[in-house]
């Protein structure tokens, strides 16, 4: 007799070899990513005589767990100072990003307000030119702006597409509840600090994770405008010390004692660059579908 066919979702139920096929092939893609993480979290703990002995790369320590390489990085040197400069970057720049791009997305998404169908031209004309390095540069040095860190938090403080994204949110709000507060005498402002925003929760968390990973991975930016290595963010000291392969000494770090493998730091440098964006985006990521997709299907 025949075997009667599964269907899932009007979709035949692949075989048995096929599903084994997937899973080995699945399990091969997570073991490329995982692995070197592995290894990088693991050469950042092990102790130094373990990573020398392994030639640089510890997947496993055997020895027990070694801070040494975070107590030298955090010490007060360039890495310390690099951490607080990208901390109040990604803050700072996030807070106003967000403030420009939802009073914008909202000013667009009211229909009757003056110059909108312009603006929203304009920006969306802005997705498709950019203005180019050597323009962008010189209105930096126009403004004045060069060595400070503004030059690297302003220039990317509204982003077109997140403004749209944030536009077809506030276009899908109900607007029975938006004439409602109309007809109570609220005004523009009330309903958007009142009524927009918190009914918009979902898509201004995760713009906001857009804007915060945004500013705390960039460093083109600072590479181009800031000559002060006092102002160099994390991102840029992990490129110079790490990609670029720089040795980085004590009086560079601001440790008294001996410093663990060249390795060890750059691992240890990897991870504090990593983790405060893995510590955030679990709290945001339930909001992804919700915010993201429901902005990109209405309006």
């Amino acid at each position: 007799m025949k075997r009667q066919q599964v269907l899932i979702g009007g979709m035949p139920m692949p075989g048995r070899a096929e599903r084994v096929v997937k899973a080995i092939f699945l399990t091969a893609i997570c073991a490329v990513v995982v692995v070197p993480f592995i290894g990088v979290v693991s050469t950042s703990l092990a102790s130094p005589e373990e990573v020398i002995r392994a030639g640089g790369f510890v997947l496993f320590p055997t020895h027990g767990i070694d801070l040494s390489a975070y107590r030298s990085i955090l010490s007060g040197g360039t890495v310390t100072q690099a951490l607080l400069v990208s901390a109040f970057i990604t803050s700072v720049g996030t807070a106003i990003a967000l403030l420009l791009t939802c009073t914008l997305g909202w000013a667009l998404s009211r229909r009757g307000s003056v110059g909108n169908k312009p603006l929203l031209l304009l920006v969306l004309i802005s997705l498709l030119f950019n203005p180019g390095l050597i323009p962008s540069y010189l209105v930096i040095q126009q403004f004045g702006l060069l060595d400070s860190l503004w030059a690297v938090i302003l220039p990317t403080s509204v982003s077109a597409f997140n403004v749209i994204v944030v536009r077809a949110y506030f276009v899908g709000l109900p607007a029975a509840v938006l004439d409602s507060a109309r007809i109570d005498g609220a005004s523009e402002w009330k309903m958007f600090w009142h009524i927009g925003l918190p009914l918009s929760k979902a898509v201004v968390a995760v713009v906001g994770l857009f804007y915060g990973v945004g500013y705390w991975n960039s460093f083109f930016g600072a590479m181009l405008y800031l000559n002060d290595p006092s102002k160099w963010p994390l991102q840029l000291v992990l490129r110079t010390y790490v990609v670029n392969g720089v040795e980085i000494g004590a009086q560079d770090l601001g440790a008294t004692e001996a410093l663990p493998p060249q390795t060890s730091i750059q691992m240890a440098i990897l991870m504090i660059s990593v983790v405060p964006i893995l510590c955030v985006y679990p709290f945001i990521q339930r909001h992804f579908a919700k915010g993201v997709l429901t902005g990109a299907v209405k309006g």
